[in-house]
């Protein structure tokens, strides 16, 4: 097993921890899930570059722009919320 086949559970654990933190309903941590599912976006594509997974590698950037509009939201609703407090 190489370094490369390795990536695949660091970016199972971000894609976890990520998933946990998005159903937070303090709204920094829903944000910080948002970039976490952004590292485990890179990792999977990686992997699944060295594995070569395309179809992982296309569902992974469909979800990296998806989740860059999530953390783009989520900036959004944490400014207002602390502007409001």
């Amino acid at each position: 097993m190489t370094l490369l086949d390795l990536l695949q559970w660091p970016a199972m654990a971000a894609t976890l921890v990520g998933s946990w933190y998005v159903a937070s309903r303090d709204p920094r941590r829903r944000n910080l899930a948002f970039w976490i599912f952004l590292l485990s976006n890179v990792l999977w594509a990686a992997w699944g570059l060295h594995a070569h997974a395309y179809a992982l590698i296309v569902l992974q950037i469909g979800l990296l722009l998806i989740n860059i509009r999530g953390a783009r939201k989520t900036d959004d609703a944490a400014s207002s919320h602390a502007a409001s407090s």
